[in-house]
């Protein structure tokens, strides 16, 4: 095989569902014998395995073939302020393995990656596979990330991270790809992915430690020219004046509506409340003072929101991050904001709902960040070309596959718009 083919017709396959090589060559118009040459690779890269017979309609049943998600293995790390998750999924982006702990971020990056190699190395031997299995790794970290390096970029809360080169680093240990962005990023593409995969302009807005936005306009994720895109915690708001920020600045949203900002207001009022967690057991319990703090948390988020809301004017908006867990309270005050400043026109389509992928949002969107750039087309053309370096395929046949597969994205391509310019 040249240098394409297999590639596309993996594309094809990933969707999930058995065909026959009679099918594929009736979805891309090649010949038989072009659709096995592409399969014997497929099938040697243990990427396509035979399923069940097709029913048969007179001789011998038609084999099946299918996309094979367990062949090898993705590692996903969601790392946020304070806590971070590591996990094993499987090139569907299940989630095979994971382990949450708490960790500081300022710890510094040599100790929390440390940490997450040697926990992977841990989920690897509970699952038995080797080290060999893992074909890229996807990491989430909370601040601006340099996407084409992986290097994060002047991070307020990250103290020793700032051009730190995070795929080198964890090179050391897994010699594979390592997709590194911003966490909030990449809770947006897992959420998508899993739970609205038709929505191709939306807002993820996460409340936890740190506010933060992923945003999906057009069906591409939209990182900005310094990665910096969605940073909406440091936005000014009036309530704000003058409240001093972590990042040094007054003003900022994240000031007065961040997890520990609202702990604050209700140690103010005799409560015990430090964390996230804190706040939401109270809310939970039925507290009213904090009930009424994140509600109005809510509100100040809201009139951030409104903003947004005007220039993406987006069709949905989804809550999630640990102070969400509260439940409709948080939710509620932002609807109260942005319907009521917003105009019509830019919210007779919106809808502001609570995340329902929850914590696993994270780590399923870093599991596809890195399968999306393991499995490109052109990764899986390579592997192909490398065992099959001699055959030989049409250019038309090719280009064909290529627009086929270019409709049959499993993920609609929110996830893998830009392959990570780091790993050509």
């Amino acid at each position: 095989m040249n240098n394409g083919g297999a590639g596309e017709l993996l594309r094809i396959l990933r969707d999930g569902r058995p065909r026959t090589r009679a099918d594929l060559a009736g979805i891309t118009g090649l010949g038989r014998a072009a659709i096995s040459s592409r399969l014997e690779a497929l099938l040697e890269l243990g990427l396509v395995a035979p399923v069940s017979d097709a029913p048969s309609t007179g001789g011998r049943p038609s084999a099946r073939l299918a996309f094979n998600p367990g062949a090898r293995l993705v590692a996903a790390a969601d790392v946020g302020a304070t806590h971070a998750t590591v996990a094993l999924t499987d090139l569907s982006g299940r989630v095979l393995l994971e382990t949450t702990e708490r960790l500081e971020i300022s710890c510094g990056p040599e100790a929390v990656l440390d940490w997450l190699a040697m926990t992977l190395q841990g989920h690897l031997k509970t699952v038995k596979r080797p080290a060999t299995d893992i074909i890229a790794v996807g990491i989430g970290l909370p601040g601006p990330v340099e996407h084409s390096t992986g290097k994060p970029t002047s991070p307020p809360i990250m103290p020793g991270w700032d051009g730190f080169d995070v795929p080198a680093y964890v090179q050391q240990t897994f010699d594979v790809p390592v997709l590194v962005d911003n966490d909030v990023n990449i809770m947006a593409l897992g959420e998508r992915a899993t739970r609205w995969p038709n929505e191709d302009n939306m807002i993820f807005l996460k409340v936890a430690t740190g506010i933060g936005s992923g945003v999906i306009s057009g069906g591409i994720l939209q990182r900005g020219a310094a990665g910096v895109a969605g940073d909406v915690g440091h936005i000014a708001v009036s309530k704000a004046a003058g409240i001093q920020c972590r990042c040094g600045k007054t003003s900022c949203l994240e000031a007065i509506a961040g997890a520990p900002a609202v702990a604050a207001q209700l140690r103010e009022n005799g409560l015990e409340a430090t964390t996230a967690n804190d706040v939401v057991s109270l809310v939970r319990s039925g507290d009213l003072a904090a009930i009424q703090a994140v509600r109005q948390a809510g509100r100040d988020i809201g009139e951030m929101l409104n903003m947004c809301v005007s220039l993406i004017n987006p069709s949905l908006i989804v809550v999630g991050g640990s102070l969400a867990q509260s439940g409709e309270h948080l939710i509620a005050g932002i609807r109260e904001t942005v319907y009521a400043r917003s105009t019509p026109l830019a919210t007779q389509y919106l809808n502001i709902t609570q995340s329902e992928t929850g914590p696993e949002a994270g780590v399923v969107g870093a599991s596809i960040l890195a399968v999306e750039y393991a499995l490109a087309p052109q990764r899986v053309n390579d592997f192909a070309t490398r065992l099959h370096p001699g055959g030989q395929q049409n250019s038309d046949d090719l280009q064909n596959v290529e627009h086929i597969a270019q409709t049959s994205r499993p993920l609609r391509d929110a996830v893998a718009e830009q392959l990570h310019p780091a790993f050509p």
